[in-house]
């Protein structure tokens, strides 16, 4: 048979060899690539395993208040078998907070919490934000006019600043500030969408399936939202840091999460007066937010890069 009527099975993507590659398969090759996005992708694995594993790993329950049942007192330094701390000391490796609790076990159980607020505030915000923009994308006309009008008086507002107005209608409380982070990150999504259905909408499949009678849910989300989610994923996935850097700031105004709930903002608003006699009860919950948002801004940025083959080239 003749070399040119053989099926080509291998393909040569960035210099590997490929055999029935898919797309997603070659997005994760090049995001192994990466250095950023490993550090990320490696930051935000341990902070899901200690998400899922903090009630066995945690030394004391982070809502137990340790007077009578050890010899500490409020706001007493990290001890530290290892390191020289006395054997007949309790060992606390994070120091004690102002409530006489151990800040170690509190700072795990906030790995939890802070990982379920990005996740589901931005599930939310995707959820309304693709339906909004894609009925706006496709449809146009005074549908889109409206939609967009509409997600333009709420990106007037900074997004801070028009969650705090939101909690403090409602009420100070955990749900009602992942609520208002949801309702203000609604927006960037709407417009992602709306942006990638414009684009996709014109293409020559999608002219094909509405010559042969396809309707409209057919269309849109069977042709055309498959193909404008790539944008959507990055957004989301750098959206998840946004919301947790916004709801650690709702909850160290005493807006968010209420005490006794470990969460790391509410950790930093209760001891921001001790940052010069107590200054670890302030370091390590700053440290966990910082690392968290790191970790999700730079997978972001390496799924940003894989998913758009131009980047990939240039930054290859």
């Amino acid at each position: 048979m003749d070399n040119t009527n053989k099926k080509i099975t291998k393909l040569d993507v960035e210099g590997l060899s490929l055999k029935s590659v898919s797309l997603w398969q070659i997005t994760w090759r090049r995001l192994f690539r990466r250095k950023s996005a490993l550090v990320g992708l490696g930051i935000l694995s341990l902070l899901v395993f200690i998400a899922l594993t903090c009630q066995w790993i945690a030394p004391y329950n982070p809502y137990n208040v340790l007077i009578g049942v050890e010899s500490v007192k409020s706001r007493q330094a990290p001890c530290i078998h290892l390191l020289g701390c006395p054997s007949d000391q309790p060992q606390h490796i994070m120091g004690i907070d102002g409530n006489v609790r151990d800040e170690f076990s509190r700072l795990l159980y906030g790995s939890r919490l802070s990982l379920m607020i990005g996740f589901t505030t931005v599930s939310f915000a995707i959820v309304i934000g693709t339906i909004l923009g894609a009925l706006g994308g496709y449809f146009g006309g005074w549908v889109d006019n409206v939609i967009m009008r509409l997600m333009d008086v709420l990106l007037a507002f900074p997004s801070l600043l028009l969650a705090i107005a939101i909690v403090t209608v409602l009420g100070p409380g955990l749900q009602n500030a992942l609520l208002a982070i949801g309702i203000v990150s609604i927006p960037s999504y709407a417009r992602v969408v709306r942006a990638s259905v414009l684009c996709v909408r014109e293409m020559d499949y999608v002219s094909a399936t509405r010559a042969l009678g396809g309707g409209t849910f057919q269309i849109l989300f069977r042709r055309i939202m498959p193909n404008a989610l790539t944008p959507l994923i990055v957004q989301g996935t750098l959206g998840i840091a946004t919301a947790i850097l916004d709801a650690a700031a709702l909850s160290f105004l005493g807006l968010g999460a209420q005490p006794p709930t470990p969460e790391w903002g509410s950790m930093l608003g209760s001891e921001r007066n001790q940052v010069f006699t107590a200054p670890y009860l302030v370091f390590y919950p700053g440290l966990a937010i910082m690392l968290t948002v790191l970790s999700f801004n730079l997978l972001g940025d390496g799924l940003r890069d894989a998913l758009d083959p131009r980047l990939a080239h240039i930054s290859g």
